[in-house]
Formats: C-alpha cells, sequence, structure tokens
C-alpha cells in the first residue's frame, strides 16, 4: 500500500479532527466564566494534535515529521489532563469523560505507530 500522499489522508489526522470536534461540542456547554479558562485551554490543545500532525506531514522528512508528532502527542496529553479535570469539576458527564477519552487514546495509538513506524531501525539519541 503507498504512503498517504497529505496529511489528510493520513488516518491519525482524521481521528484527531473528528477529536477536536467533540471537543469544541462539549466545551460549548462549560460554564461562561471558564470561557477564557479551561474551555480555551481544551481547544487550543485539541486543535494543536491535527495542526501539528499536518506540519510535520509538510515537512518532508521523516525526523521533522517525528518531531511533530511528538509535539502533537504532548498536546494529546495535555488535553486528556483538561478532559478528566473537567470531568472533576462535573463540566462534563463520566459517559462524555469516557467517550472522550476512549477517542483521544485512539488518537494516540495512532501517533505512536507512526512514531514508532518512522523510528524503527534509527539509533536512539
Amino acid at each position: 500500500m503507498p504512503a498517504p500522499s497529505t496529511f489528510r489522508d493520513l488516518r491519525v489526522w482524521q481521528d484527531a479532527m473528528t477529536l477536536t470536534e467533540e471537543i469544541y461540542r462539549a466545551t460549548a456547554e462549560f460554564p461562561k466564566h471558564e470561557l477564557y479558562g479551561l474551555t480555551s485551554q481544551m481547544r487550543r490543545a485539541a486543535v494543536s494534535v491535527p495542526s501539528n500532525i499536518a506540519e510535520g506531514k509538510g515537512r518532508h522528512s521523516a525526523p521533522d515529521f517525528v518531531r511533530f508528532l511528538f509535539h502533537a502527542r504532548g498536546s494529546l496529553l495535555e488535553l486528556q489532563t483538561q478532559v478528566l479535570l473537567a470531568g472533576r469539576l462535573q463540566y462534563l458527564s463520566e459517559e462524555k469523560c469516557v467517550g472522550l477519552g476512549e477517542c483521544s487514546d485512539g488518537v494516540g495509538r495512532g501517533l505512536n505507530a507512526l512514531i514508532n513506524r518512522f523510528n524503527a531501525g534509527r539509533p536512539n539519541d
């Protein structure tokens, strides 16, 4: 199977976009006083995931792509923490937290698979 030609062809980017949409929908229900706090942080972290995947894919070098995949993974971990916090604050239902957690775990697995694919056979620095 040929390698994906653009970032839009990457399954992990598609899944990250779906997660971002879900975060926007979920945070629309947050209290208004969180608009510039947790709502904004979660949205920025969510947008950062597919954005970093796309930017890395556009660099046309494997080391650069991997570096941006690590940035995407960092943003994803930040987002996962924020989802847990939103659940603790009862801004999200337990069901919504579980759903967002499952979606973000899938994105994480996709990022890890791509990182491992490009790092296979490379010495650890």
